[in-house]
């Protein structure tokens, strides 16, 4: 749908007013960072949570030049069993010489095994990088509206797209000045666990916030056949949902035996104090139970977070 890929984006007209406005700061700095994408903080549209996520570059060959990509997630807590989510949606860049948003449209049907649209490659990087047009003092503003939405459940249903004020988020990657961190749980009694709950570590400091690391032992939700691992930053008087910290995060289950660990790691994500990211999928119970493994040994299982708070998100 429309012509995303193009060596240059089309105008989407006066009608895109999107649902979110995301100004990514000196965009140089996020490649400078080497991060594999980033992703805003969610939003809110009809009852469900989104992102937006960009990922610099995307090569659509190898032999073809470099494009900017963009794509919108479904946060998987807003799905259910059996329900599909049919999106239409437009992605988009700003055009400050022309005040209005160029891209594409695209669709995607949204579940709980694929809750992320493929990238859509919306502008060739140096594009972006050399156009004064869509980029001022090195920052860029990325968007996307929702168009029509349609729930394939036991209950189908159509889905009116809420027309709210545009919500506007700020992010901002340091060249420097990075803070890192890493933490190691040591739990010696797993096999003791509830296993019907999650279970939490201890608390840890880092950059002066507060973290924990949270674990569902029997998968978490509608999740059943997985280990689910999530970081998660703690509220505090100084840091709100308006805003949040910009995170590289790693984790691991740590291979007692073999020093082979299991290790899942994302690209850059927005840590507020009601928010956590990680995997509901993280390791499936036979690879972690497998003997011939050290993920669990006897009732012992370590589990280790390393992350680089890289910069900071708010929403203006």
């Amino acid at each position: 749908m429309g012509n995303c890929g193009s060596t240059s984006p089309a105008s989407l007209g006066k009608a895109h007013v999107p649902h979110l406005q995301w100004k990514v700061h000196d965009f140089s700095a996020l490649l400078e960072a080497g991060a594999k994408s980033a992703k805003s903080s969610y939003f809110q549209c009809s009852g469900y949570k989104w992102f937006l996520k960009v990922t610099p570059p995307v090569n659509k060959t190898t032999a073809e030049t470099p494009y900017v990509g963009l794509s919108l997630k479904l946060c998987w807590t807003s799905l259910e069993p059996g329900h599909t989510v049919n999106a239409v949606f437009e992605l988009s860049v700003y055009n400050y010489s022309k005040r209005m948003y160029y891209g594409c449209r695209a669709s995607h049907k949204f579940d709980l095994e694929n809750n992320q649209s493929k990238n859509e490659c919306l502008i060739p990087l140096q594009k972006l990088l050399k156009s004064s047009a869509f980029q001022v003092d090195g920052s860029c503003v990325f968007g996307v509206k929702i168009l029509k939405l349609r729930v394939t459940s036991p209950e189908k249903k159509d889905v009116l797209v809420d027309k709210k004020a545009t919500t506007i988020q700020n992010l901002f990657v340091q060249k420097k000045g990075f803070i890192k961190g890493t933490y190691t749980w040591t739990m010696d009694n797993y096999l003791e666990l509830d296993s019907k709950n999650f279970v939490g570590s201890p608390t840890f400091e880092v950059g002066g916030l507060k973290w924990h690391v949270s674990m569902y032992p029997s998968g978490t939700r509608h999740i059943t056949d997985y280990i689910s691992l999530f970081l998660y930053l703690e509220a505090s008087d100084e840091l709100s949902a308006e805003l949040g910290k910009v995170v590289e995060l790693t984790l691991s289950i740590l291979d007692q035996k073999n020093g082979k660990h299991f290790t899942m790691t994302t690209g850059l994500s927005v840590f507020t104090g009601a928010y956590g990211f990680g995997w509901p999928k993280f390791l499936s119970f036979e690879k972690f139970k497998d003997p011939s493994g050290g993920y669990l040994v006897g009732s012992s299982c370590v589990v280790k977070a390393d992350f680089t708070i890289v910069g900071s998100s708010n929403n203006g």
